[in-house]
């Protein structure tokens, strides 16, 4: 089995299925909007599901210690087209990162802190799966569900959604 063939598989149908939500997000909305006072705003995590695309994939191939600062922390685009333009152009250079990578440098450590705190500290394969893969699977359904609080139709990622039906 080649692993790499299989992580580049699997890294364009997560995006796809970014590419998908997101552009699901209706062509008006308020960017400002949250849920709830303790939520992300709508646009925050809206930009951070584009993240998962292509910042934190080529933070954690080109990279092998994050230490966040607030000045590292990421604008969010002023609007819809703003935020695809920057997830297409990131997801592209994320892809080729992904394709020109060593995967012998899957063993290396990554190291993620704050404030001289150690959040993360593992193989740089189990970072790809777990704080880029699966973290992005888990913001794209929090989108999902804003948008269906806003009323906007969401597309099926895993087979047919309820508005498909």
């Amino acid at each position: 089995m080649d692993l790499q063939k299989k992580l580049i598989a699997e890294f364009d149908t997560e995006v796809e299925r970014s590419r998908k939500i997101l552009n699901a997000i209706p062509e008006d909305v308020d960017f400002s909007w949250a849920p709830h006072e303790k939520s992300m705003k709508l646009g925050r995590l809206a930009s951070h599901v584009a993240e998962m695309s292509g910042e934190w994939p080529l933070m954690t191939l080109n990279h092998d210690r994050i230490d966040w600062t607030p000045a590292m922390k990421r604008e969010t685009p002023a609007n819809k087209a703003a935020l695809l333009e920057r997830f297409e152009k990131e997801a592209a250079e994320a892809k080729a990162a992904l394709a020109g990578f060593d995967p012998a440098n899957w063993e290396k450590r990554w190291v993620f802190g704050a404030n001289g705190q150690v959040f993360i500290d593992q193989p740089k394969y189990e970072v790809w799966r777990s704080a880029v893969v699966n973290h992005g699977a888990h913001h794209r359904g929090q989108l999902t569900v804003y948008l269906r609080i806003l009323g906007a139709k969401i597309p099926g990622c895993y087979g047919p959604s309820a508005d498909a039906m």
